[in-house]
């Protein structure tokens, strides 16, 4: 019985936290800090993928040249580094 109460609760939560946020985008100034909020996202969202992408290529460079330890450290710092 408590966690149909719990759920219960949880949903009704969410659902006004939705209602909430369309009441607040309906302002053009809430939509205008909204799209800006959106473009910082996405362009972090690419700025990280494009560093995974950075170093799973400087770990494969690594790899293939059998570096372990402090040498692949190494390896890999300078190889960041220059893919920047």
């Amino acid at each position: 019985m408590k966690s149909v109460i719990s759920a219960v609760a949880a949903v009704l939560l969410l659902t006004s936290g939705a209602a909430f946020a369309a009441e607040q985008s309906s302002s053009p100034a809430a939509s205008a800090t909204h799209a800006t909020a959106h473009a910082k996202t996405t362009k972090k969202a690419h700025t990280a993928s494009v560093q995974s992408e950075k170093s799973k290529k400087c770990s494969a460079e690594a790899d293939a040249q059998k570096l372990h330890g402090k040498e692949r450290k190494a390896f890999r710092k300078s190889c960041m580094e220059k893919s920047a």
